[in-house]
């Protein structure tokens, strides 16, 4: 519904060599998180072997989203590959704002994981390919929970967790019990909001498109969300995403974290353990599902040369490249994207979390159902759904913060969703 280290050279050269590069560079708008970093320094052996000058722009989530999707929706041909996710690709698939994707026999469709291959695709074509993919799982320090005498169990409820949050939580030295994004974005902290939204039962819409953010369900989330990280988060938790936790927890100030499963590959700090996302009730989209994929905006002069780079970087080659190179290794490789990477040896003795990862994976529940309408875990894939979210993730800061209550919060939430979904012509 649309309303308004080292790059096996023979595979470069191959790749290459069928019908050469159309452009000497190409530029590259990438999210700022630590396997987009990586590639920078991995791909200049693609620019070595191809003569192709690849020209980087690394942004924040959120500013990433707003760039790219307005330089896309208007063709302002700023970038020649984009990073963009579930929600995007099908819609902008199907309103012809980015190109369908086709790769050589070589390349393997077969090989991504399922869920990647149709979060990405509309009507079967694919139109961004996977550079990595994700669920959401609990990742806890197991000397804390240990010491502390407590134990976090896959699909735990939310009372458990609090509870060992409580057990663990020591903020005179510098430990506090959970850490979980707060920053406002519907990415951000609306992407794990909604998992626990989910969990007790809520969802965004009814069958009719209109939303439910006054409904009990959603009362009851916000405030245990809203009541965990104010007693056992950080201070300024509505300030913090993925890189602010990810640095907190590898100063080893985090408990336990519950957020992308592609955290694991950056952890330092020693006995981490997984477990399955916990709920309240309702294990149903507890556990999001994103990729972080490559497309070609539309109409874009070096698509050819665009296709090529993006076959490259989401191969099983490019998997073995980070696996074999000098400044990474197996633990460093972008995950969730290929079935063929779980079954490498070297990873699965460097990947504790693999299993944990695969599992959450395999469990996300996307497609819609009688609770929700909509496809998407965390998100809701209708075109509205960006302005929607970004509208109540504001909203919500303000309720974690303190700005607002979280009876305040979410009828200003309601009035502006209505608003956009009556605009937008869902009802009248």
């Amino acid at each position: 519904m649309f309303r308004k280290g080292t790059l096996r050279a023979a595979t470069a050269i191959a790749l290459f060599a069928a019908g050469g590069a159309s452009a000497e560079s190409l530029t590259i708008a990438i999210v700022n998180n630590g396997h987009m970093i990586n590639m920078q320094k991995v791909a200049e052996a693609y620019t070595d072997e191809t003569g192709v000058e690849l020209n980087w722009v690394s942004l924040e989530e959120g500013v990433l989203r707003e760039q790219v999707t307005s330089d896309t929706a208007t063709g302002g041909g700023q970038y020649d590959i984009i990073n963009i996710g579930m929600q995007e690709a099908p819609i902008w698939g199907a309103a012809g704002w980015i190109e369908p994707l086709k790769f050589s026999a070589g390349y393997d469709v077969d090989d991504i994981l399922p869920a990647m291959r149709n979060g990405l695709s509309h009507e079967g074509q694919l139109y961004a390919a996977p550079f990595y993919g994700e669920s959401s799982m609990v990742m806890y320090r197991k000397d804390l929970t240990d010491a502390a005498g407590v134990s976090i169990t896959d699909s735990d409820s939310w009372d458990n967790v609090k509870a060992a949050a409580a057990a663990i939580h020591d903020p005179d030295n510098g430990v506090y019990g959970a850490c979980l994004r707060g920053k406002p974005g519907w990415g951000d902290n609306m992407a794990f909001i909604t998992t626990v939204v989910n969990s007790f039962g809520g969802a965004w819409f009814d069958a009719d498109y209109r939303p439910v953010l006054d409904s009990a369900e959603w009362n009851a989330a916000i405030n245990f969300y809203v009541d965990l990280l104010s007693n056992y988060g950080p201070p300024g938790s509505e300030g913090n995403s993925f890189n602010e936790i990810l640095a907190l927890y590898n100063e080893g100030k985090c408990g336990m974290w519950i957020d992308a499963t592609i955290a694991a590959s950056f952890l330092e700090v020693d006995g981490v353990a997984y477990a399955q996302s916990p709920n309240a009730g309702n294990p149903v989209g507890s556990n999001w599902l994103w990729a972080w994929a490559m497309a070609i905006p539309a109409g874009s002069p070096n698509a050819e040369a665009a296709g090529k780079f993006i076959e490259w970087a989401t191969s099983k080659d490019y998997v073995q490249a980070v696996g074999t190179h000098p400044d990474f290794g197996w633990g460093s490789v972008p995950t969730g994207q290929r079935a063929s990477t779980y079954a490498i040896p070297e990873f699965q003795a460097a990947a504790g979390f693999a299993a944990a990862e695969l599992a959450a994976i395999d469990s996300a529940a996307p497609e819609a159902t009688d609770l929700k309408p909509y496809v998407g875990v965390q998100f809701a894939a209708i075109p509205e759904f960006p302005e929607v979210g970004s509208a109540v993730a504001q909203e919500m800061a303000a309720a974690l913060s303190g700005a607002k209550s979280v009876e305040e919060a979410l009828a200003a939430s309601q009035k502006a969703a209505h608003s956009i979904m009556k605009e937008a012509g869902y009802y009248d």
